[in-house]
Parts: structure tokens; sequence; C-alpha cells
């Protein structure tokens, strides 16, 4: 919070060290915790400081920004700090862009066909809000607004096509 630094979300592959203390809060708090190898791509954004709780806690809001690769890790204690690199997404061609959009309307109908139950959510995805995303816009923040395994959100986190991570969405809405 400190220094503006970008605070990273990542899913992770293993646990490397369990927890030591299985006492009381307290003693939690000023132990390590169970450490994890995270997976080497992640996304990251500013970290804004919602409420901090009398025993130390905080409540954060992470704003995400970008997807990166850890590159080299450069301090691991008491948190990972790593030196990334900026994970952007392949160039796209008019006819590509095109393609996308047609994707994004069959994935836009099929959601509003499967909340046609949910209100909330159906207003949302019927907004022109959504309804005029960029294509690639679309192909991230459909994601904020379904819940899905954690390995199949990281899958979609790696790649770098608008078409492949809308493919692999639809794909998944018709089975």
């Amino acid at each position: 919070l400190d220094t503006g630094q970008l605070l990273a979300i990542a899913h992770t592959q293993k646990v490397v060290s369990e927890s030591r203390s299985n006492g009381s809060l307290e003693e939690a708090l000023k132990t390590n915790q169970t450490t994890y190898k995270p997976f080497p791509i992640f996304s990251a954004g500013s970290c804004e400081l919602l409420e901090e709780l009398e025993d130390g806690r905080m409540y954060l809001q992470i704003h995400m920004q970008s997807r990166f690769t850890a590159v080299k890790e450069i301090q691991a204690l008491p948190y990972s700090v790593f030196e990334c690199e900026l994970v952007e997404d392949e160039v796209l061609s008019a006819a590509d862009e095109i393609d996308l959009a047609q994707l994004q309307q069959k994935i836009l109908n099929r959601l509003l066909v499967i909340t046609a139950d949910s209100p909330d959510v159906h207003a949302i995805l019927s907004s022109s809000a959504w309804t005029a995303k960029k294509s690639i816009d679309f192909s991230f923040e459909v994601f904020t607004l379904l819940q899905f395994d954690a390995d199949v959100q990281q899958q979609i986190l790696e790649m770098t096509s608008p078409q492949a991570r809308l493919m692999y969405l639809l794909t998944l809405l018709n089975s």
C-alpha cells in the first residue's frame, strides 16, 4: 500500500510450506502462514485499503489491470516479490475483429438464455454497457460475472487469443 506496487492474485500450483501454528488468531497473524507456489502467469493491479480491523487484518480491493509472467523472484519472505513481464494478447486483423464480434454476440445470446431466471445478472448482460463492450474487453470481463473452477480460470488467463478465450467459453456454456 505504501509503495504503490501492484498486488498479484495468483492461482497456486502446490503447497511449499505448511503453517507452523495452530494457536490463536493473534499467534497466526504473527507467524508465517502456509506458503504456496504460484502459477507463473497471474493478474495484478493497484491495491485499495477498504478497512483495517482491530486485530490487524485488512479488507483490500485489488483493481486488476494486467496479466504478467513471473520472471525472477526478488524476495520470498514475508511475501513474494517478482520481477515480471507483461502478457499481452495477439494482435488481431480486421477479419479477426469481425469474427470476434460475432462470437461475442453468440455468447451474449447464450448467457441471456441461461440467466433468464436471474433478473439481476440478466439485467447486467442486457445493459448497453455490456452489449457495447469491445470484444477484447468482453473476452475477459465476462468472466467477472461467471464462476468457474480455478484450473479453468487459470487456463483462460493464460490464453493470449481473445478468440480462443471466447471459443472456450462458448464450449463451456454449451456443455
